[in-house]
């Protein structure tokens, strides 16, 4: 394999790291394997610390096809909890609102899920990585700023429910690039007159590459270790 020249490989991330993490481990590995101070590496779509699943990772000149690389169709497994939202949507912030769940059946779950697919308008989370006046905006949440984002257009090309209770549904969601599942949740939620906020994630598959493609953080440490590779300096 050839490193500085350009190498693709496929992780899944795991839960409670950041992407930066899984990108700071290998790109030490490879730093120590091929003696060198720096290599760039990169990755294609970022995941939230609290998800799970398919990342994909660029070294050296293949860092040139990250754009191409995230534009890609992705597909994700989301489990939502109904009846309770959270100002980040998530689990990463406390509960702040509850709402009664009797009055959610099967039947209405998808019947509102049909109204999520398709092109549709989404206002990213104001915990996310999106800028407001050049600044991140949960920067900006996190110390209680109120943040106000404009809607983004995208496209859901399907929902699936794949479990429900009252209180909590499993979907499989397939979508483009820049959705965000967390702003989904919250608008699923809102659309059950119930609130929502996830509780689980795993990316199971950008473009062509299945979550079974895919190696862990240690197992790709390791293929760096091992395998047989080309050294050279890398490009200034």
């Amino acid at each position: 394999m050839n490193f500085i020249e350009g190498e693709i490989l496929y992780i899944d991330k795991p839960l409670g790291w950041t992407s930066f993490d899984a990108v700071k481990r290998l790109r030490g590995a490879l730093t120590r394997r091929l003696g060198i101070k720096k290599i760039k590496v990169g990755h294609a779509g970022t995941l939230d610390p609290l998800a799970t699943g398919v990342m994909v990772l660029c070294t050296g000149r293949a860092t040139k096809r990250i754009d191409e690389l995230q534009s890609g169709v992705k597909e994700y497994v989301a489990t939502i909890a109904l009846g309770a939202t959270t100002p980040s949507f998530d689990l990463e912030t406390e509960i702040d609102a509850t709402y009664p769940t009797e009055h959610i059946t099967r039947e209405l779950t998808e019947e509102c899920l049909k109204k999520f697919t398709g092109r549709i308008e989404q206002i990213p989370p104001a915990f996310s990585a999106c800028k407001v006046d050049g600044k991140r905006a949960y920067k900006l949440a996190r110390k209680g700023h109120d943040v106000e984002l404009k809607p983004k257009i995208l496209v859901i090309d399907s929902i699936e429910l794949l479990s429900f209770a009252p209180t909590e549904i499993q979907i499989r969601v397939v979508c483009s690039k820049g959705t965000y599942i967390r702003a989904l949740a919250r608008d699923i939620g809102r659309a059950l007159g119930s609130g929502g906020h996830l509780t689980a994630l795993r990316r199971t598959r950008i473009g062509q590459i299945g979550i079974d493609e895919c190696m862990t953080v240690d197992e790709a440490a390791e293929l760096i270790r091992t395998t047989e590779i080309e050294t050279y300096d890398e490009e200034d």
